[in-house]
């Protein structure tokens, strides 16, 4: 069910919002604003065509973020620099997500028939601490890297709005699996966007609608982070290969199809927690097999 709060609308998205969808937002003001077209196909195609659609901005460049993308080609497309390169053409969008070629394969035919992908160049990009005067609302743009580089949430100011995008405190926990995702950023973003004072906090995914400082749900979501590293030390108690992690499923907790997918999910996230306890001399890695220092 959509949920009006002031000028914004949550539109939910497909399946309960959740992937391959996520939760779209409609601003209305003197420039009347979409924010991750990926919701309903129907109904942002009925929103373009009664309401009006000025410009479409993203959160990040992922594929259940802009899956309707293409219902509004002829419209102006905003989003961060640093998330604008995947944007750019196929070859570029696997790159991010730092997949194999024989993993590109499939989702060569996912991204048109599914995500309907088109390239596309931003027309504005938006960094950290831009506000933006959409005509009667007033949007202040706050950089969270860490899910992706250039990932944003917003706060519409005089709503009291805080838009999460996917730091969505759902109980899967966060995604930075991506080529240039960061474990330590993103923790970092989770803490930022605690601090800032707001009403209502809308988010991507799930339900997406918390109408009271989300709270010990902010430590839940972290705690997801912790409990994949702590679960991976236990595995490394005996050498392991990759292959040997993925098929842990300490990230889907069993095995699920389509396997190609989550196998990818599973060697993206834990490849991440892999980086980062080598980095901090915890783990090493000897081309074959890794251990504890």
């Amino acid at each position: 069910m959509e949920q009006r709060f002031g000028p914004v609308s949550l539109i939910p998205g497909d399946n309960s919002g959740n992937y391959p969808n996520c939760n779209s937002l409609y601003v209305e003001a003197g420039t009347k604003l979409l924010i991750d077209p990926a919701s309903n196909r129907d109904r942002l195609r009925q929103i373009r065509d009664s309401l009006g659609v000025d410009v479409v901005l993203l959160s990040h460049w992922h594929e259940d973020h802009l899956m309707h993308l293409d219902l509004f080609d002829d419209k102006p497309l905003w989003m961060s620099a640093a998330d604008a390169e995947p944007l750019r053409g196929l070859e570029a969008f696997f790159d991010a997500y730092n997949m194999t070629e024989e993993e590109r394969v499939p989702w060569r035919i996912t991204m048109s028939e599914t995500f309907h992908f088109k390239p596309r160049v931003p027309h504005l990009l938006i960094e950290n601490g831009k506000v933006v005067d959409l005509g009667g609302v007033t949007v202040e743009v706050v950089h969270t890297p860490g899910h992706t580089p250039g990932h944003l949430a917003l706060l519409f100011r005089e709503a009291e709005i805080l838009f999460l995008g996917d730091y969505d405190l759902t109980s899967f926990g966060p995604w930075y699996g991506d080529t240039h995702s960061d474990i330590d950023e993103l923790l970092a973003s989770v803490e930022k966007l605690k601090t800032i004072p707001a009403r209502t906090w809308l988010a991507s995914h799930g339900e997406g609608v918390f109408l009271n400082d989300p709270g010990e749900l902010w430590d839940a979501y972290v705690s997801v982070v912790h409990q994949r590293e702590e679960k991976l030390m236990d595995l490394l108690a005996e050498p392991r290969t990759m292959a040997d992690v993925i098929e842990a499923r300490i990230v889907y907790k069993k095995k699920r199809e389509p396997k190609e997918f989550f196998d990818f999910g599973e060697r993206s996230i834990m490849g991440k927690h892999l980086q980062r306890l080598i980095r901090k001399g915890e783990v090493t890695f000897d081309g074959e097999v890794y251990r504890p220092a």
